[in-house]
C-alpha cells in the first residue's frame, strides 16, 4: 500500500514526549556512488543493542507505531509497550527494513534507520533470537524528499522524490553494518527526472522504475541488471497518467497503479488493464506472493478533495483482468492489506474489517473490530490503520487510543490494549 510522501511537517499544538534513547543525529550521511560508509567517519563505532542484547527463545515479532512526537515500539504477541518512547518532531512515516530488525523512518530529508531490538541470527540449521531495547540510531541514508521503501527479492529500494535518486542494498546486510555503526554498500541510480515515484529490484537484477517529472508522472520503465548509472532502458510503457505506489505478485508480477488502470510487468513483457471509467485511478495497493491478484484502491472523482470510495480493485496478474468489489462501506489509504493465504483485507469506515476471496471477489467475512469512523481531509491525520503480521491483522484505533489485534484464523479481536500515546503510523518486524 502507498500513498505520496512529502518533507516532514512541524505540527501545532505538540504534546511532549518521553525522553528520547538516544540523540538524533545532526547532520544525515552522505553517500556517493556504491558505497555505504559510516555514519561518522573516523569516529568510534555508534552505540548498537547488542550491547543490552538477551536470547530468547523464539522469534519476538515487535510492532513500531508513530504518535504526535515520538515513535513508540510494542511487544506483537502482549501488545505491551517496550522500552521508552523515542521523541522525533514533525510527520514521519514508517516502513519495515527488510532485515527484520530495522525501520525506516521517512523524516524528508532522511530515512532514518530505528532499531525495534529484536532479532535473529543463523547458526548451521538453527538461529539463535535475541531481544534488546529499541532505539533510534544516529544512522541515515540521505534523501530529498524521502519517499517509497520497497522490499523484494531481497533487496530494499529507497526513493527520493526530490532527486529522483534510487538507492538499493542487500537488506540482510543492514543489520550486520549497523551493528558496527555503519550503513550497508548500496547501489545508486538516478531518474533522467525528479518526480514522486518508486523503484523495484526484481529477481534477475533488473530494475523497474517510474517516469515523470515535477508537473506529472506518465508510466514505467525496465532498466538491465547493471550498476549504477551504467544500466541501460529495455522497455517502456507511458500509458499510465498520475503512476503511483506498486506492489508484487505471486510469480514475480510487479503493478503499478494508474490514473486510468494498472500496469503489469511480468515474464519481460508490461500489459495494461484499464479502468472502466475514463478516470479510474488505483494509486494504492496490497499485493502477496501466495496469489496472482493485486488488491487496490479505486476512485472516480479526479476533482474531489477527499473522495471516500466504497469499491475495491481486484486485478488479476495471470489473466490481466480486473474485477470491482463494492464494499457498503469507504476506507482509506490505510485500510488495505493481505492475509497468510493471500486473502483480500479491507478495514471499512463502518469500523468492520472484510476478508475478501480475491479470485471470486467474495467477502468471505465481516470482523467488528472498532468504532465507526470518518477519514480525515488531512492525510497526515490519525485514521485507524491496519498493519498485518503473519495470521494477525492489527488495527489501530486513534478515537480510543487503543490497539486491536485481529486472529484471522478464527475471525475475531483476540487482544486490545489502551496506548500510551494517539497513534498514526503503524508497522512491525518479525525479530
Amino acid at each position: 500500500m502507498s500513498l505520496p510522501s512529502f518533507p516532514s511537517l512541524s505540527l501545532p499544538g505538540r504534546r511532549p514526549g518521553t525522553k528520547s534513547m538516544i540523540a538524533v543525529g545532526l547532520s544525515a550521511l552522505l553517500l556517493a556512488g556504491c558505497a555505504g560508509p559510516a555514519a561518522n567517519p573516523g569516529a568510534a563505532p555508534t552505540e548498537t543493542s547488542a550491547s543490552n542484547a538477551k536470547e530468547a527463545g523464539a522469534p519476538t515479532p515487535r510492532l513500531v507505531y508513530t504518535y504526535d512526537g515520538g515513535v513508540a515500539v510494542l511487544d506483537a504477541k502482549s501488545l505491551e509497550p517496550v522500552g521508552a518512547a523515542a521523541e522525533l518532531d514533525g510527520f514521519n512515516r514508517l516502513n519495515p527494513a527488510g532485515d527484520g530488525r530495522h525501520v525506516f523512518i521517512s523524516t524528508g530529508d532522511a530515512f532514518r534507520v530505528f532499531d525495534a531490538g529484536s532479532w535473529s541470527e543463523p547458526h548451521g540449521d538453527h538461529s539463535h533470537h535475541y531481544v534488546a531495547d529499541p532505539k533510534l540510531t544516529d544512522l541515515s541514508f540521505e534523501a530529498n524528499k524521502a519517499g517509497h521503501v520497497v522490499r523484494h527479492a531481497g533487496k530494499t529500494v529507497l526513493f527520493s522524490d526530490g532527486s529522483g535518486k534510487v538507492e538499493t542494498f542487500t537488506s540482510s546486510e543492514l543489520s550486520d553494518a549497523a551493528e558496527e555503526g555503519k550503513l550497508p554498500a548500496t547501489d545508486v541510480y538516478t531518474t533522467p527526472e525528479a518526480h514522486h515515484g518508486v523503484a523495484v529490484e526484481l529477481e534477475d537484477g533488473k530494475l523497474l522504475v517510474t517516469l515523470g517529472n515535477e508537473e506529472g508522472r506518465s508510466g514505467i520503465a525496465v532498466l538491465d541488471a547493471g550498476k549504477g548509472q551504467e544500466r541501460k532502458e529495455i522497455l517502456r510503457n507511458e500509458e499510465c497518467p498520475g503512476v503511483h505506489g506498486e506492489a508484487v505478485a505471486a510469480d514475480e508480477a510487479v503493478v503499478v497503479g494508474c490514473e486510468n488502470g494498472m500496469l503489469i510487468y511480468k515474464d519481460g513483457k508490461i500489459t495494461k488493464v484499464a479502468s472502466p471509467d475514463a478516470y479510474g485511478r488505483m494509486g494504492n495497493q496490497a499485493g502477496s506472493e501466495e496469489s496472482p491478484v493485486i488488491l487496490g484502491d479505486y476512485k472516480v472523482d479526479k476533482e474531489a478533495t477527499l473522495e471516500r470510495p466504497t469499491r475495491i480493485s481486484l486485478v488479476n496478474t495471470e489473466t490481466a483482468t480486473l474485477q470491482l468489489v463494492d464494499l457498503g462501506a469507504s476506507y482509506s489509504f490505510r485500510s488495505l492489506g493481505r492475509g497468510p493465504a493471500g486473502e483480500a483485507l479491507v478495514l471499512g469506515t463502518d469500523g468492520a474489517l472484510r476478508v475478501i476471496d480475491p479470485a471470486s471477489g467474495v467477502i468471505t467475512s465481516t470482523i467488528p473490530v472498532v468504532g465507526a469512523w470518518e477519514e480525515s481531509e488531512t492525510w497526515q491525520d490519525p485514521r485507524p490503520t491496519l498493519f498485518v503480521q503473519g495470521s494477525t491483522a492489527f488495527v489501530t484505533e486513534p478515537a480510543t487510543q487503543t490497539l486491536h489485534a485481529v486472529d484471522l484464523k478464527v475471525g475475531k479481536v483476540a487482544k486490545s490494549a489502551k496506548l500510551e500515546h494517539v497513534p498514526n503510523e503503524l508497522t512491525g518486524v518479525k525479530g
